[in-house]
């Protein structure tokens, strides 16, 4: 079990949250106010009827769609009705009840009782319950174990530093909706500070996840909601959270990656606050609040939704089904069958935490200094200062520095991937048979015969050292796992053969003698993808 360590100041931020809550929502509500009051006055397209006639236009159409399943649909047409005849004054009471509503939505909650029970008996009461024990001496030595179950690694040392000396941003990868645990988790094993996260609001429809996500610092997401005025509230409060110090998390890939591909295209929008909180901070005087971005990727042998999202991957329908609002997560049983068949294997998830960058893209010192691209110590309040020494505000500047920044996220995710055996075997397995078929085209790979998806355990064993050799030599491309870097092939192969067994509907691939077939090229596909940034052996 990992060794006891002082909890970290920072670690008490989130306690003066709920003390905060209304100090910060009237924030957001007057920056936001004010901002579309000002862009009104200076004309063009975003007058305060147009800024209102966008919230009422997408929340009808929302709800009509919905065929009034959530109520106000009258609300939004009165609105509609009242836009002409509506002082200024009136518009701009509107917009301040609209700006408090959706800010009121948004907000989080952080009870310190909910966060004591879920660091403390928490961990040890899910292992407990999940875990397919048979005796109460064995249900103890799991609850003694659990930190086997899911690992941190990586640059702990800069990161734990760096949340004591100015505000963190942790920017996972997202697989899956077990992610939010997941990361909670990890930042507990690796003594990191809790933080505040944006999660959709679809998640909160599972009673015993929504509860812990309630009250341990998540604020609300509604992905529905794609109006100007929203994205304004959310990107505000934000840029209001980092600007008073808490810690906060962000999924730069936004939902779901449903290929199981390391993003490599990652949204930008809340990612774009960070350089705004400290443009503002500078502003205010504070040049040394410094904001760190801290890279990290979230490694599962098996991942609890995999055979809805390579399917919805497959159908082309991730655009159109932008929410899945019906998979595994939404099934209590499928979790409890989550916990219990896979995370009983140790290192069953692995969050492995990156070198912390400031909010430009840049590396920086063990002391937190930021380095321009010379290696040299650079001011970082100079990015966001004019000639004269003042800070300016510059909208183009500021997207260009975020989208520098979402491109070092995007460069050092394979470096920080871990490599499971299910990766590996997969990835080994796929190989073999595309050479077979002639193309590493799924579509067409899906049409092949089930003869040719048969291989010789031997030839997959000598596939699998070919792979492992490589990765091996190349860093850049990850690692495997580090508690497994001495199984041989032959035992990786055979781990991997009964983890894809053990808990999709479907086994992904069976042995029978000494031929490997595989039942599922589908959940193949999808568990060799986590390599697919690694070339071809003959490219």
């Amino acid at each position: 079990m990992a060794t006891e360590r002082p909890v970290l100041e920072a670690e008490n931020r989130l306690e003066r949250f709920n003390a905060d809550r209304e100090r910060l929502l009237s924030e957001v509500e007057r920056r936001v106010v004010a901002r579309r009051v000002g862009e009104s006055r200076a004309g063009g397209d975003h007058s305060l009827e147009n800024v209102l006639n966008d919230v009422a236009f997408n929340e009808i159409r929302r709800l009509e769609a919905s065929k009034g399943k959530n109520g106000g649909l009258d609300r939004w047409k009165d609105l509609s009705r009242r836009l002409l005849a509506m002082t200024d004054e009136e518009k701009q009471t509107e917009l301040r009840a609209l700006v408090r509503h959706y800010g009121s939505d948004v907000v989080g909650n952080f009870d310190p009782r909910v966060y004591k029970f879920a660091t403390g008996i928490g961990p040890s009461l899910l292992g407990f319950v999940f875990n397919p024990i048979t005796s109460l001496r064995q249900g103890m030595d799991t609850l003694r174990n659990l930190d086997a179950r899911i690992t941190a690694d990586g640059d702990l040392d800069i990161v734990r530093a760096c949340a004591e000396r100015g505000t963190i941003v942790v920017t996972p990868t997202h697989s899956s909706n077990m992610d939010s645990p997941a990361i909670g988790l990890g930042m507990l094993r690796a003594h990191l500070p809790p933080v505040t996260y944006g999660a959709g609001k679809n998640l909160f429809s599972n009673p015993f996840i929504s509860f812990f996500m309630r009250n341990l610092g998540a604020y609300r997401v509604d992905r529905r909601l794609r109006f100007e005025l929203y994205k304004d509230v959310l990107k505000e409060y934000s840029t209001v959270l980092l600007e008073h110090g808490y810690h906060s998390l962000f999924f730069p890939g936004g939902t779901r990656c449903r290929s199981n591909i390391v993003e490599k295209h990652l949204k930008l929008g809340l990612l774009g606050t960070t350089v705004s909180a400290y443009k503002n901070s500078v502003r205010e005087g504070s040049p040394n609040k410094r904001i760190y971005i801290v890279p990290v990727t979230i490694n599962y042998r098996l991942v609890l939704e995999a055979e809805t999202l390579i399917a919805d991957y497959l159908a082309e329908t991730g655009k159109s089904r932008f929410i899945i609002t019906d998979d595994e997560f939404s099934r209590i049983g499928r979790i409890l069958e989550f916990f219990r068949k896979i995370l009983v294997h140790e290192g069953s998830v692995v969050v492995r935490f990156g070198r912390p960058l400031d909010v430009f893209g840049n590396d920086i010192t063990d002391d937190g200094e930021s380095l321009d691209r010379a290696g040299r110590i650079v001011d970082p309040a100079s990015f966001v200062r004019g000639a004269d020494g003042e800070v300016t505000d510059d909208d183009q500047r500021d997207a260009e520095y975020t989208r520098a920044l979402g491109r070092r996220l995007a460069a050092v995710y394979p470096k920080l991937t871990v490599f499971h055996s299910t990766n590996l075997a997969a990835r080994a397995l796929y190989d073999l048979i595309a050479k077979a078929v002639g193309t590493r085209d799924v579509y067409r790979l899906l049409r092949a015969p089930a003869a040719l998806l048969g291989v010789r355990v031997n030839d997959a064993v000598e596939e699998l050292v070919r792979l492992r050799a490589r990765i091996a030599a190349h860093p850049e491309w990850g690692a495997e796992h580090p508690g497994y870097l001495a199984q041989s092939a032959e035992d990786k192969l055979d781990d991997a053969v009964r983890g894809l067994g053990t808990y999709h509907t479907k086994p992904t691939v069976v042995r029978h003698g000494e031929m490997l077939q595989v039942e599922d090229l589908k959940l193949l596909y999808y568990y060799q993808n986590r390599t697919a940034h690694i070339p071809p052996e003959s490219a």
